[in-house]
Order: structure tokens, then sequence, then C-alpha cells
């Protein structure tokens, strides 16, 4: 179904990382190599940064990357499992909106007042837009993770299990 905004998320993602990655690596070069620098070069890699998490945290809800505690979650039968998960979903839902309504003003005001980034001639409400695109991003995950729970995909929203994922990493390394 977002088939396309799973592709553009990680298109962007990948933009984005090597993008910075290539302008600390050329700054670095240019100013240990030859004693110049781009002025404009920590500002870009500061809103690049921003961009980069606030993309990755949408990512991350998809791919499940995330860390949860569920262990008392999961201690629960299936149904309230459920419920526990969708109850976490409304709430983070919330927090969504409010970041995406508190974000719209913020951007609207800072258009109306007409400021530009410190050093590069772009508007500063178009350098921060990621607060409102990447909440909307991260609120169309996690109702993505809601249907699934509806439709009984899922019983809880899968989190990383470190735990788990470091106890077989331990018993790999013991067989060698």
């Amino acid at each position: 179904m977002f088939q396309w905004l799973n592709k553009l998320e990680v298109a962007i993602l990948c933009l984005l990382l090597v993008s910075m990655t290539l302008l600390v690596f050329i700054e670095v070069v240019m100013r240990f190599g030859f004693n110049q620098g781009l002025i404009w070069a920590e500002e870009a890699t500061l809103y690049l940064g921003a961009w980069l998490v606030l993309f990755g945290a949408s990512y991350g809800v998809k791919t499940g990357a995330h860390i949860g505690v569920d262990a008392f979650v999961k201690t629960l039968p299936s149904l309230y499992q459920r419920l526990v998960a969708l109850l976490t979903i409304a709430l983070c839902l919330v927090y969504c909106g409010l970041f995406i309504y508190g974000g719209w003003i913020y951007l609207s005001k800072l258009k109306m007042i007409g400021l530009e980034m410190e050093d590069l001639p772009i508007p500063k409400w178009q350098a921060t837009s990621i607060l409102v695109i990447g909440f909307i991003l991260l609120a169309i995950r996690f109702i993505q993770a809601a249907i699934q729970l509806i439709k009984g995909e899922t019983n809880t929203l899968q989190f990383a299990n470190e735990a788990k994922e470091s106890m077989s990493l331990a018993k790999e390394g013991s067989k060698d």
C-alpha cells in the first residue's frame, strides 16, 4: 500500500547520510590539509543530521528498530497485548499531533518573519520543515502499526529485543 513511501524514505535516508558524510570529509580535508574551510559546512551538517534523525525515527518504527521494554506486556494474554499496544500507539499519535501542530506554528512564524539560515541563503522555515514532515511520517508509521494490530497480524508493537540478540550473539561467540 505504501511501497512508494518505503522506497522514498530509504532513498532520502541514504542521500542524507551520504551528503553528511561527504560534507564532513571534505571539510576535514580542507581544514587540516589546506588550512581552509567551508563556513557553511557546520550549519549544513547540523540540519542534515536533524533531517536524518527525524526520517530515521519513522524508518525505525517501520522496521522495529526502536528499543521497547515490553517484558510485562508479553506476559499478558494476546487480547490484552493488542489493547496495550493500541493504547501505546494512541499516545504516540497524540505526541506526534502535538509536534505537528507546534511545528506548523513555528514554521509559520519563521516564514512570516522571513529569517534565513546563518551561513546559507536558505529560508530557515524550509530547513526546519522536517519538524512537520518527520512527525507526519512517524504518525503514518504508527497508523500502519495500528492497522496491523487491528487486523490481528501482530499482537504487540515490534520492538528490537536487545537482550535476546545479545544472548544469541554470546552463544555464537562461545561456539567459536
